[in-house]
């Protein structure tokens, strides 16, 4: 038995299956997408938040967090998705330093678009995975927690 073997604790464990699902699922959903719509998965998801969001419009920090990236990472995200007409820029009102990104009708015809996409692929990946050994314990957790609003 090795030395990483002996410090493994359950949480470790359960951790590397998650970061191994995660893994998985993201490459997927990424080829899916890009494949079917051409889109990337951070634009997706980042179509998907705007259009969920009050007015369609949300702040560039506040985009950052919901999909987890930072601030150099949404600003470049945000560009190409401008350039492709999929979202505008708009000034807050209140604090002229605040920048709102705002989804288009454009923004909203490729989100409803690639949702089936995106839906169909996270099952078939999460399916996928829980057939093996090493991730059904890892799924069948995730798939017991109470559904987040």
């Amino acid at each position: 038995m090795g030395a990483d073997a002996k410090t493994t604790t359950a949480d470790g464990l359960l951790w590397d299956g998650v970061v191994t699902l995660h893994g998985r699922v993201e490459h997927q959903l990424a080829k899916a997408l890009q494949r079917s719509h051409g889109i990337g998965l951070s634009e997706y998801r980042a179509l998907c938040r705007l259009s969920r969001a009050e007015d369609g419009e949300l702040r560039m920090q506040e985009l950052a967090d919901l999909i987890g990236l930072n601030q150099s990472s949404v600003s470049r995200l945000v560009a190409r998705l401008e350039s492709a007409g999929l979202t505008r820029r708009a000034m807050c009102p209140k604090d002229r330093r605040g920048v709102y990104t705002v989804i288009t009708d454009e923004g909203r015809a490729v989100q409803e678009k690639a949702a089936p996409t995106y839906a169909e692929t996270l099952t078939e990946a999460l399916d996928a995975a829980a057939a093996e050994p090493s991730l059904a314990p890892v799924l069948t957790a995730l798939r017991r927690m109470p559904q987040l609003a």
